[in-house]
């Protein structure tokens, strides 16, 4: 008999759109006990994204629970109830994706013997551990607290204020390794040079640096390994002289490449200020500016994203050569960082970020901006 677990989930935004976040929990249907909870920041978002966040999160923990549960989902959204129990359309093109994240998970669970039974719409009073749980996330925090792993662990009520301690003995069982491309003249010069630009070649000096991190890979990679790069010139020449050392053939994968910039492309930020009074800082802090042809950031996280699944997929150790950009993002969404935080992250050319992801697909940022080969 498959068994049963309750997700109750919330989200929020201090704006609409505003800063938000999410939270879920998971429960045992028969006695109650809670199993496991998740918040997490967004960022800039509206109220029913940061709801559907919460509800993909919280059935993400029920798969890791069983991954042929039955479960209850029970949320005080009527919008986001009544749209995934296909009795309310779904207009907004951000909710069909969120929905259609949520219910590739229930196909999922279906697949396995499981699945969701019911959809139930509860009250607010009745969803307050999920509720402060989204509040921790709207707050900045991260939780992810899997109490089912730990052994002879008590039940305890969602809303306790002690979190349990994690596990001591989780192995990784994937590494990403992020690796900037060496420098181009567009680099030197400090101009814009992003997705569907100039798309400059590594220069000389960039060149040496894509020697020097590949021998440095050579040195910390054991055991299988995979290189990813972007589809931009500069980043498939940085993977290639890794691939070269590593012996192995990249993969090519375009999410990996570097924001549009649009209009913006090739010119320095002093050119930018000049014929766009205002606009420049708007990059760094707002998740929703388009530049004329350019990606918002939101466009940039949904694709880097994917990416990195894709990536951790390949199991191992994977390098992925890639830009200053994608690496923040990847960096923002471990940290439960803002955007404009993000931007502070020293990524220079050249050098290594190392993610450890666990089996549970929880992850932690072992080292950043490693630009040691170079000295």
């Amino acid at each position: 008999m498959a068994r049963s677990l309750i997700v109750e989930a919330d989200g929020g935004s201090r704006g609409n759109p505003g800063v938000a976040g999410y939270g879920a929990l998971v429960r045992d249907a028969h006695d109650r006990s809670l199993l496991a909870e998740r918040a997490a920041p967004l960022g800039k978002a509206s109220n029913n994204v940061a709801e559907y966040q919460g509800l993909i999160a919280g059935l993400l923990a029920a798969q890791q629970i069983d991954e042929g549960a039955e479960v209850t989902v029970r949320m005080d959204s009527r919008l986001v109830i009544e749209q995934m129990a296909g009795r309310w359309k779904i207009k907004h093109e951000d909710m069909r994706r969120l929905a259609g994240e949520a219910q590739d998970i229930v196909r999922q669970l279906r697949a396995a013997g499981g699945g969701v039974v019911e959809w139930t719409w509860i009250p607010r009073a009745q969803n307050k551990a999920a509720d402060k749980l989204s509040n921790d996330g709207m707050d900045g925090k991260h939780v992810e607290r899997d109490l089912w792993r730990e052994e002879d662990a008590d039940p305890a009520p969602a809303d306790t204020d002690q979190p349990r301690p994690a596990l001591p003995t989780r192995s990784v069982s994937t590494r990403l390794i992020l690796l900037r491309h060496g420098v181009t003249d567009f680099t030197v010069g400090g101009r814009l040079d992003g997705r569907g630009g100039a798309d400059p070649s590594l220069n000389r000096l960039g060149l040496d640096q894509a020697d020097r991190a590949a021998k440095a890979l050579a040195e910390l990679v054991d055991g299988p390994v995979s290189v990813v790069t972007s589809s931009l010139a500069r980043a498939r020449q940085t993977g290639a002289a890794a691939a070269g050392v590593l012996g192995v053939e990249p993969i090519v994968d375009p999410d990996w490449d570097e924001r549009a910039f649009g209009v913006w492309d090739g010119l320095s930020y002093a050119e930018i200020g000049e014929r766009y009074p205002g606009d420049p800082a708007r990059l760094r802090v707002e998740d929703d500016f388009r530049v004329e042809g350019g990606e918002t950031h939101l466009e940039l996280v949904e694709r880097v994203t994917a990416a990195r699944r894709r990536a951790v997929d390949l199991g191992g150790t994977i390098v992925v050569a890639t830009h200053r950009l994608p690496i923040l993002v990847v960096l923002q969404s471990l940290l439960g960082m803002s955007f404009a935080q993000a931007w502070l992250l020293a990524t220079d050319p050249a050098s290594l970020t190392q993610i450890e992801v666990y089996a549970d697909g929880s992850a932690r940022v072992a080292f950043t901006n490693d630009t040691h080969h170079l000295r």
